[in-house]
């Protein structure tokens, strides 16, 4: 396991070929996942493990990427100690009691054993399963998780995000330490129950200047990246629409940071700086053009990659639910068989 060509990459070191795996490649465009989840609530295949795992084997299975992610929700924790929310489908995660004062933070309390009992046993059942196939568990960061609640569900603006950010800024430090806290907690419980990498997503940190992300949102997500540190897997930091912040987020602690499509990776390679490994960078929508296209785009995101000291392919980005498997996999063939010559 050690040696894979993933964990390999994650650390720098030469690979035999390109690593390549896809955020949200357990389900989405799949049909045998559209099947199995019929009639099934988001939050319930999360917590059900034959769910989990199985939904969790089907990319590998179908593409042979060379590691797999955990299938869960970056709201999952917070479900799991007792937050009053649901994933509701075409609109996202929707909390029922959104936060607006301290006494709300109450009910942020640590994470116990009990409260992740199944999370524990579907990672488990996953190492078992995947042999020598890293599994990448994962969390959402404190910024996005914060959004959630305090909005109570998705938002463009983040006006009341924001809002309390500037008002009352004790409170918004108080409210993300509690969410750091917490995202270290159940990225241990992975790690602890096999995961072989992390990765803490921010799907929201790009609705921020670089000025508020280091003010009030990067102390709080080295907290997380810290509070793993000991354990010794590679933590990957990935945001969405990140370009200025890339610099930041890697000195927030990640040894991988992700990089969306919107910035050539040897561009993000000199804004990163500090010899980390990138992973990206295709745009998910390049899968819908024809083959030779999509390959060409890949091939530039590789040749870019050639700037950073190690580089583990993957989208900019989800899979969108409409991507056709076949072109994946054909994706995952071009990018496993591209030779990897001396820069």
């Amino acid at each position: 396991m050690n040696d894979s060509v993933f964990l390999r990459a994650c650390r720098g070191e030469s690979v035999s070929h390109l690593p390549v795996w896809f955020m949200r490649q357990a389900g989405r465009s799949l049909p045998e996942y559209r099947k199995l989840r019929e009639g099934v609530p988001m939050l319930e295949s999360c917590f059900r493990p034959d769910l989990a795992v199985e939904i969790t084997l089907q990319p590998v299975r179908r593409y042979g990427v060379d590691a797999a992610i955990f299938f869960s929700d970056i709201v999952v924790p917070l479900k799991a100690i007792g937050v009053d929310l649901d994933i509701v489908p075409g609109t996202g995660p929707v909390v029922a009691e959104p936060i607006r004062s301290g006494g709300q933070l109450a009910q942020l309390r640590d994470i116990e054993p009990a409260d992740v009992d199944p999370i524990v046993e579907s990672v488990k059942s996953l190492v078992g399963e995947l042999g020598a196939t890293p599994l990448i568990g994962f969390a959402g960061a404190p910024f996005t998780l914060a959004s959630y609640l305090i909005e109570g569900g998705p938002s463009k603006d983040h006006r009341l995000t924001k809002q309390l950010m500037y008002s009352n800024p004790e409170l918004w430090h108080a409210l993300l330490s509690r969410l750091a806290a917490i995202g270290g907690q159940f990225l241990r419980v992975q790690i602890e129950a096999g995961a072989s990498a992390i990765q803490l997503f921010d799907s929201w940190a790009g609705n921020l200047s670089l000025a508020d992300y280091d003010t009030y949102v990067k102390p709080h997500s080295a907290a997380v990246l810290a509070s793993v540190a000991d354990l010794g897997v590679p933590r990957i930091h990935f945001g969405v629409g990140t370009g200025e912040l890339l610099q930041s987020m890697g000195d927030a602690g990640a040894d991988v940071v992700g990089v969306d499509w919107r910035v050539s990776l040897d561009v993000a390679a000199k804004r990163v700086g500090g010899g980390r490994v990138l992973q990206g960078n295709l745009d998910p929508t390049a899968v819908f053009a024809p083959t030779d296209v999509m390959t060409a785009k890949a091939a530039e995101v590789i040749e870019a990659g050639r700037a950073a000291p190690g580089h583990i392919f993957n989208l900019g980005h989800g899979v969108l639910p409409a991507t056709d498997p076949d072109a994946l996999a054909r994706l995952v063939d071009f990018v496993h068989g591209y030779e990897l010559s001396p820069s």
